[in-house]
């Protein structure tokens, strides 16, 4: 029986390949489960429309983040904060800081996409990167000034 996989499955494939398997088995274990659908015209149909919807989205994603990267070239992020003795900061820069700063300058980005491999604990420049998407990489001068 030609069938066309829902879920990636370690023994047939990835999502979307189509494979042919015995009956007894797709009937009794990969359709109940959820894990294959029997591949009919129509359902074939649907997965190559459903490739394609990704691949729109996916190309959109690509340039609004290659756009986000561009603007994210020409930003500063200036955060002043409280320094002790020696300059030394009182906590630290983290990357929710720095998206609360983007946000002032009207620039929405998620924390989590911000990359800092520890949160910044000394005045300065520091250049920070930016995962928009799994092929862009955008990066902002994070500048620490004294309060």
């Amino acid at each position: 029986m030609k069938v066309i996989l829902r879920k990636n499955f370690e023994q047939l494939g990835k999502v979307g390949d189509i494979t042919n398997v015995k009956d007894g088995y797709a009937r009794n274990f990969l359709i109940p489960k959820g894990i294959v659908l029997k591949a009919t015209d129509g359902a074939i149909r649907s997965l190559e429309n459903e490739k394609k919807q990704k691949e729109n989205k996916n190309s959109r994603l690509l340039l609004t983040s290659q756009t986000i990267a561009d603007k994210l070239k020409k930003t500063i992020v200036i955060i002043k904060v409280k320094v002790g003795e020696e300059d030394k900061l009182f906590g630290s820069v983290t990357a929710s800081d720095i998206a609360e700063n983007l946000m002032t300058q009207k620039i929405e980005i998620d924390k989590k996409l911000i990359e800092l491999d520890e949160p910044i604990k000394s005045l300065g420049t520091h250049n920070v990167s930016v995962k928009l998407h799994n092929e862009v990489k955008g990066n902002i001068k994070v500048v620490v000034n004294k309060e």
